[in-house]
């Protein structure tokens, strides 16, 4: 209580005596010549040109042009969704009505260049404009087209996106049916982009048989990850939270190989999560967006780079491990430099062998302008060059590793004296250059280059093509990753104790991988990673720390680390490959003191649920499942036995069902039979909702269709389903509720009476459009005496909007350039717990409530 009055105390003084220097008067600034007008950010950095020039990232001639571009806002770029039904209709307004309107506004006003689709991307679906947000508020032509993104964003018909982001997924060749893993996927919209490719090449199916796993660090940023992707309304998504460079491989221990005559085809596909296609869009400095994120050049040094380099590798590696032989692999960064780009390549195809191979795609979006890859670079740390790892052994700089460099040479002969640096390694004393003796002049030391193709990589620059800055580079594995990477990799800065360490695990490894079954010979590369690399990442760390202490946030000490991963190996048998969810909990003590104490731990922390996140559950509630099938009349076909799930385990109290995909499914069933080592923090499509209100709860059946889930289980449903004429359609949407003999069409109002208590589905009735195809269909409520539309007053709005358009230019003969749009479907794929009913959800809960009263 003391403290409670305490606090107050320290409020009522601060209000006394404290000035708030947030809140100054408006005139202040321009007034007070000590406190001058705001000012834009600086966009002129001298070690960024002073580093790029000398990288050669583009020829002299060319660097004005380069720099003066990276000076100008980046361009406003969106996509059209390839799957919504009214995409023709979106290209062709964009193509006839906006492109020419704004034309005409450029040859008037001379400072505006017309929208554009860029012309290297599929089907001219995606679009690029020239103006500013101030410029989309200067005359009412660019007002309507700022509104149209607006709405048409909204909706999940465009998307907005940087044109070079947009890059990558293109480059991974996916089909309907491939497993995808995008390691790091916030903020989502190339998450978006993969399940675009995959609905619309699948051409019209019910589900495809693919899926997207998406995966971010960040539980925040999963949650920005979730709201982009819920406008897709997919069934083939799931959204994790682990890191990248840790994620699980969910590998079954159960064998299959005996006995296999008898074992289902589920069982055999799913022993282990591997994916077709793997995107590692890595973090990194992200000067590739100085355009769009002006503050980056205050901040920006040469020494950002080298502290994600060792990260970025680890991240890569796994994503090589998780992919399948044949599979395909995009790792691309938003950043210029070569620390984070080639040489990350160039050590993974080192460490790989010939078990990776990088794919020359230069036959591929041939309208697309990149540059080839660098093959000699130099890395820059604190103020000095260092052209080659002696030179930086020679200086004695713990941070840099030999990776960075274009041969990757450790050059170990520099260890025979018995001299010892910092980190306490042997360094020749000759070799050792004292304080005193700087390296003024770069030419002459020696430059090295890399003897790998480092020239099939991309490097998209600003001023080819009006863009941001983009790397990529497209990775084919035609083997398994080899057991025991090479040594020259594993060996950046470790005593030799250590490296003995490193190489029993690896051997380890190697041993308990050869013991493995046939049939699960996938899971080698998986395993290899997580015990031996693992070992060399938490020694790298080291490093890493030295170079950016941001970088680091999550390591420990690293002889603590060598002792975890060597008990992880003594506990290899018994613990799924991924390790345990509670992995960075503080029972290191007790790990090293008693191992099999620690072995029972992690078995149990396996099983258990994840802290903070709300299981994930199949929904196996027969009764309430055949209400609803009876209710709806869902027709047998549809795909119901083990495709539903939820995310509250009192199955008297689910409140929301969803469901997921066969893909996502078989996904979710491994991932149970390997002790939950995923961390699902969303999953699935919103298909059922339970009616709380007082005429709910006694409607026959206890949960209505969300309308997120509608367009799925449409083409299914035979009771409860009318088809509404335009008129009474229309006339629902403007009055939100209507008393059946108030219809327009009185067999309408007639059938809508008939209609038992609950949930119902209106349609609108179209000779031109098939009901289990295109149809236009909205939730409502059937009450006692009137008919109530179960959406939001905004989403009524805009649908009728669209209606209304439609009905006016069918009169005139001709199509309208803005068709009628689909609802909003909002959808909520988080937790049962915590996370409150969306608006539309309050909206039908207030209708029920005055039908309840009628």
């Amino acid at each position: 209580m003391g403290g409670r009055r305490g606090s107050r105390t320290q409020r009522k003084h601060f209000k006394q005596s404290r000035e708030n220097v947030w809140k100054r008067p408006k005139t202040e600034s321009s007034s007070d010549p000590n406190n001058p007008a705001w000012q834009p950010f600086a966009t002129q950095n001298p070690s960024f040109d002073e580093y790029y020039k000398e990288q050669r990232i583009v020829s002299p001639e060319e660097w004005d042009a380069f720099m003066e571009m990276l000076r100008k806002p980046l361009p406003a770029a969106f996509r059209i969704n390839a799957t919504s039904q009214f995409c023709e209709d979106i290209r062709s307004q964009l193509a006839n009505d906006f492109m020419k309107s704004l034309q005409a506004e450029a040859i008037e006003g001379g400072d505006l260049e017309p929208i554009k689709p860029l012309p290297w991307y599929p089907d001219n679906l995606a679009w690029q404009s020239n103006f500013s947000r101030m410029q989309l508020r200067k005359n009412q032509t660019l007002e309507r087209f700022h509104e149209f993104l607006k709405l048409e964003t909204e909706i999940g018909n465009i998307s907005r996106q940087e044109a070079v982001s947009m890059v990558p997924p293109l480059f991974l060749d996916v089909r309907p049916d491939h497993f995808v893993l995008d390691v790091c996927a916030a903020p989502g919209s190339k998450t978006f982009q993969l399940l675009e490719i995959i609905y619309h090449s699948a051409k019209g199916r019910f589900l495809p048989d693919g899926m997207v796993l998406a995966n971010d660090l960040d539980v925040q940023r999963c949650n920005l990850l979730i709201h982009q992707t819920k406008r897709m309304c997919t069934a083939n998504l799931i959204v994790t939270n682990h890191e990248g460079q840790h994620f699980p491989g969910c590998r079954s221990h159960k064998n299959i190989s005996n006995g296999s005559e008898t074992t289902n085809n589920l069982e055999q596909s799913i022993t282990q999560l591997l994916f077709d296609r793997v995107l590692c869009d890595v973090p990194c400095s992200g000067d590739g967006t100085l355009r769009k994120a002006p503050d980056i050049w205050r901040k920006w040094n040469g020494g950002m780079g080298n502290g994600l380099h060792c990260l970025q590798i680890h991240i890569a590696m796994q994503g090589l491990s998780l992919l399948k032989v044949g599979g395909r692999m995009v790792y691309s960064t938003c950043s210029m430099n070569p620390v984070e780009n080639e040489a990350v390549v160039a050590e993974i195809l080192r460490r790989c062998g010939g078990s990776v191979e990088l794919v020359d795609v230069s036959n591929e979006l041939p309208q697309l302008i990149r540059r080839p890859g660098l093959t000699k670079w130099k890395v820059r740390d604190k103020g000095v060059w260092l052209p080659s790892y002696k030179d930086a052994r020679k200086l004695q700089r713990n941070g840099i590793v030999p990776s960075m460099f274009p041969s990757g040479k450790n050059y170990a002969d520099l260890t025979n004296n018995n001299q010892k640096s910092e980190n306490g390694e042997s360094v020749n004393a000759e070799d050792v250059v004292q304080p005193d003796d700087t390296i003024s002049s770069i030419d002459d030391l020696e430059e090295e280059v890399s003897d790998l193709p480092l020239q099939r990589c991309m490097r998209i620059v600003p001023h080819d093509q009006n863009t941001g800055a983009f790397f990529i580079a497209v990775l084919h594995k035609v083997s398994h990753l080899p057991a025991i990477p090479d040594k020259s990799a594993t060996s950046q800065g470790k005593l030799s104790t250590r490296s003995e360490l490193y190489e029993n695990l690896s051997d380890q490894a190697t041993e308990e991988i050869n013991g493995l079954e046939v049939s699960s010979v996938d899971g080698a590369d998986e395993k290899i990673l997580e015990v031996a690399s693992k070992a060399e990442e938490n020694i790298s760390e080291m490093a890493l720390e030295a170079a950016d202490e941001k970088v680091s946030e999550e390591t420990s000490e690293v002889d603590e680390k060598i002792s975890e991963v060597a008990l992880e190996a003594d506990l290899v048998d018994d613990e799924p490959a991924g390790g345990a969810p509670e992995s960075n909990s503080s029972e290191a003590a007790d790990k090293k003191t008693d191992s099999a104490k620690t072995g029972e731990k992690r078995k149990l922390q396996i099983q258990s649920k994840w802290k903070g996140v709300d299981p994930v559950l199949f929904f196996q509630d027969e009764t309430i499942i055949n209400s609803i099938k009876t209710f709806y009349g869902i027709d047998e076909s549809f795909p119901f036995t083990g495709h539903l799930v939820t995310r509250n385990k009192d199955a008297n109290h689910v409140k929301r069902i969803y469901y997921v995909s066969k893909s996502v499914k078989d996904v979710l069933d491994l991932n149970f039979r390997v002790g939950q080592q995923l961390k699902i923090t969303s999953v699935g499509l919103k298909m059922f909702e339970r009616q709380s209100s007082r005429e709910g709860s006694s409607a026959p059946c206890s949960f209505r269709i969300s309308s997120e889930g509608l367009p799925v289980i449409l083409p299914y449903i035979t009771k409860q389903i009318l088809y509404a004429s335009p008129a009474d359609f229309k006339h629902l949407l403007q009055y939100k509720s209507i008393k059946f003999a108030d219809f327009v069409d009185a067999d309408f109002g007639q059938k809508a009476a008939d209609l038992m208590l609950g949930c119902c589905v209106i349609v609108l009735r179209e000779d031109h459009i098939q009901a289990d195809a295109l149809a236009i269909a909205i939730g409502c409520w059937k009450g006692r005496s009137s008919l109530s539309v179960m959406v939001t007053a905004m989403d009524c709005q805009e649908l009728l909007e669209r209606l209304s358009a439609r009905m006016e230019t069918e009169k005139n003969g001709t199509l309208a350039p803005e068709s009628l749009g689909v609802l909003d479907k909002k959808q909520d794929m988080s937790g049962e717990n915590g996370t409150p009913l969306e608006d539309h959800n309050v909206e039908a809960m207030k209708i029920q409530d005055t039908n309840a009263s009628e």
